[in-house]
């Protein structure tokens, strides 16, 4: 078994720790509220009237007191004009200090209890009373945890050792106030701390529900952006199939060879579809690192999202698809935001493909406008045959949503000379 010795060296560095220890807080300074202040403010005025009286009322005065059956005790209180002054002044100083008993608890009891060591024994009630509530201030409310722990034992030592077992005495006729004013003290502050428990549950419930309200939002906006995103990868690849391959099966006892290019560009089509496909579901989950082996195409990687530069792809399926298509590219090309170019590459899509399904027979045009401040993207078409069935508008109003994010515009409207048209303005930053 090992013995350590203590050193003297070691002791000195011990003392010089808890020296250390106590001179640091052990959380922020109080910072009373106003409502604090003014409380303390009438405790320490209601405490030092009443103390006050009470030495006014008693200077001159000679008490004879029983403390032992066949033994009295006489007390002469202060008397004389001196008397009097030291009464009012220890009787101000210990309940005037209160006043300050939240914002520095540790000086307030250094005060007080100077003050009642000082009081004499015959009058102890001057600053008894105001003793007892900067020994609790000190406790509750002292950062100084260390400082304080060494501080209330000495301060009670020191006012217990120094006086007579005969003081103080507390009349017959104030026992009962003294009984009921802590009980009082103890129900109000009952009451206060179930009030602010449930205040604070009330406000907990609220934030929780404000949370859940906001998840609520953010997945029903996800869900709208998905929605939007397998409209427009569902809705363009499949009519244009649904045409090619209407088409095919026309021609394919009168021309097989051209059945078979339809044949080939439904393919395609189904392969960008699936293409794109690929890439939403990617924005959901993430995929295994050896790639999942039930997805379609062994979990090839995901392709890039679609920009401006696979306008010609775009155009050139939907002209395999039966519909003539002319692009325009204007201004000089720049790398724009991925975001911008793919809500650009969605209004081309989206519009060819109402014209595709709403507007047989007709002709389009698409135009895309780089300019300084702006971009600017519109398709045309010369309108179908009559009786056309018209769509939902569903994603035209995704189409808006989409470009807001951005800033932009959508235009949408039916031409003057006949057919409609769609124009979106996306603003840029300068280059």
């Amino acid at each position: 078994m090992t013995h350590v010795r203590t050193t003297p060296g070691r002791l000195r560095e011990a003392v010089r720790r808890a020296v250390r220890d106590a001179g640091r807080p052990s959380g922020p300074p109080p910072r009373p509220t106003r409502r604090a202040w003014l409380s303390d403010a009438l405790v320490a005025l209601v405490l030092g009237a009443a103390t006050v009286h009470y030495g006014i009322d008693n200077a001159d005065n000679v008490v004879r007191r029983q403390i032992a059956p066949g033994v009295e005790y006489l007390s002469v209180r202060p008397s004389g004009t001196g008397g009097l002054a030291l009464m009012v002044t220890l009787a101000v100083t210990a309940s005037g200090a209160l006043a300050l008993r939240r914002r520095y608890p540790l000086a307030v009891l250094c005060v007080v209890t100077a003050a009642t060591l000082a009081t004499p024994q015959s009058v102890m009630r001057l600053t008894f009373y105001a003793f007892v509530i900067a020994v609790y201030s000190a406790a509750v409310y002292s950062p100084y945890r260390v400082a304080a722990l060494a501080a209330l034992p000495a301060a009670v030592l020191l006012v217990g050792t120094s006086g007579s077992p005969a003081d103080p005495v507390v009349p017959n006729e104030y026992i009962a106030l003294l009984i009921l004013i802590p009980m009082a003290v103890a129900a109000v502050g009952l009451r206060t701390w179930k009030l602010r428990t449930a205040a604070g549950r009330v406000r907990l419930d609220a934030l929780e529900r404000e949370q859940a309200e906001a998840l609520r939002r953010a997945v029903e906006h996800e869900r709208a952006r998905i929605a939007r995103e397998l409209h427009d990868v569902v809705t363009h690849n499949v009519s244009v199939m649904i045409i090619q391959a209407g088409a095919a099966r026309t021609i394919l006892r009168t021309a097989p060879e051209r059945a078979g290019e339809a044949l080939l560009a439904v393919e395609a089509g189904g392969r960008a579809a699936m293409t794109e496909l690929r890439h939403v579901m990617g924005l959901l989950t993430m995929a295994d690192e050896n790639g999942d082996a039930d997805a379609p195409d062994g979990g090839a990687d995901l392709a890039p999202q679609p920009g401006l530069d696979q306008l010609a792809a775009l155009v050139g399926r939907v002209r395999d698809a039966g519909l003539p298509v002319g692009l325009t590219v204007t201004g000089t090309r720049r790398p724009l935001p991925p975001g911008l170019e793919l809500a650009a590459y969605r209004v081309v899509q989206e519009a060819l493909t109402n014209t595709v399904k709403h507007a047989s027979g007709a002709t389009a045009a698409v135009t895309v406008a780089y300019g300084a401040e702006r971009l600017r993207v519109e398709v045309t078409d010369t309108g179908g045959r009559p009786g056309a069935a018209g769509g939902s508008g569903r994603g035209l109003i995704g189409l808006r949503e989409r470009l807001a994010v951005h800033g932009g515009t959508l235009t949408t409207g039916r031409r003057l000379t006949g057919g409609f048209r769609v124009e979106a303005l996306i603003p840029l930053e300068a280059p």
